[in-house]
């Protein structure tokens, strides 16, 4: 199984399903820089030192991931680590000569940018996404990391300007509508007071950039699962909603283990809904031996919803407002739910 799959996974019961998967997603999701004239010797040797660059990820990836060193041996770890930084210098220092001797190369600064945000130097790339913006403004894909770096640091009226600005100047790349979308559903309460919007209009704000994604990409696991699992944190449900998206990324599953995860999603949905019957039917579709443990947890969710302790006491308030506006109607996906589903267990407002 690909480690994307398992990714997606090991998100499915976190406490912020949105941003865990943003998070894979921004693994899995680089900037395209193809060579705008390959008889241009800059050009050439910017495209080389970006293959040497992927070649250097790889090769500290794949250190990473058959590392043996003994976390207790701090001399090793000290070893390890130094291994790591003398292969990575050797790309920044690359980077350094090719921009002394192209300091025009407002793709070049993009490309250094992006390394540097790679291996952790997030401030570093900030300022080389800067310099590839002064010389290049019109290039959608500076814009777009530019407003990647604003959501994650906290200049959230930044991220929004520049995805817009991103979006205006490429409105068919998909990754800029579903970064927009998940750092407007992230960070509801700026959302909120930039646009002079309710919560509710923030969420069809979200999900409507989601929906323009998915035009764009519309077979693409990743993007609909990123948007199936923003209803997880919206209320009053969206139950209708929420089952029609995981029953449509179910439809673009590729192979049995990126299905088994869908219906483990499906299953949780469905026992947060009231469905019960259908939830079992879904896990007992998982026989992936890598999904056991969410499997089990389901399980037991599911045993806790259909016989609730008898000890609990409900208590019954006046103040209680029933909601008016759930859509309880489900088309070719479940049968209607007659009671109001209970809250997703961990889910919190992020």
């Amino acid at each position: 199984m690909g480690d994307l799959t398992v990714g997606l996974l090991s998100a499915l019961l976190a406490t912020n399903q949105p941003a865990a998967v943003s998070n894979l997603v921004a693994e899995h999701t680089g900037i395209a820089l193809p060579i705008v004239d390959t008889n241009d010797p800059a050009e050439r040797e910017l495209r080389n030192l970006m293959i040497s660059d992927d070649a250097a990820m790889d090769e500290v990836n794949e250190w990473i991931s058959t590392n043996s060193v003994s976390r207790t041996d701090t001399n090793a770890v000290a070893a390890f680590n130094q291994k790591i930084r003398t292969r990575l210098d050797t790309v920044k220092h690359d980077y350094d000569v090719y921009l002394r001797n192209h300091p025009d190369s407002a793709r070049g600064f993009l490309a250094y940018g992006s390394f540097l945000n790679d291996i952790g130097d997030e401030d570093g790339a900030h300022v080389q996404y800067e310099n590839s913006k002064q010389l290049d403004p019109k290039n959608p894909a500076v814009w777009n990391q530019l407003a990647n770096y604003y959501g994650e640091f906290g200049e959230l009226t930044n991220a929004f300007a520049h995805y817009t600005e991103a979006i205006r100047l490429d409105p068919t790349e998909p990754v800029y509508y579903q970064n927009f979308a998940t750092t407007v559903y992230l960070y509801r309460k700026d959302a909120r007071e930039y646009y002079h919007i309710n919560e509710q209009q923030v969420f069809d704000k979200a999900l409507g950039l989601y929906q323009q994604a998915m035009k764009l990409k519309p077979d693409d696991l990743v993007l609909a699962t990123d948007y199936a699992e923003s209803f997880y944190g919206i209320k009053p449900y969206r139950t209708n909603d929420a089952l029609v998206s995981w029953t449509n990324a179910l439809r673009v599953c590729k192979d049995e283990n990126e299905r088994e995860g869908v219906q483990l999603h499906l299953a949780r949905t469905k026992i947060a809904f009231g469905y019960y019957d259908e939830a079992q039917g879904h896990l007992d579709t998982i026989t992936n031996g890598v999904f056991g443990d969410l499997k089990r947890r389901l399980i037991r969710s599911l045993a806790d919803h259909k016989n609730p302790p008898t000890n609990d006491v409900v208590e019954i308030t006046t103040n209680a407002v029933v909601p008016t506006n759930l859509n309880m109607t489900v088309t070719n996906t479940a049968t209607a739910a007659t009671n109001l589903a209970p809250e997703l267990p961990g889910q919190k407002q992020p």
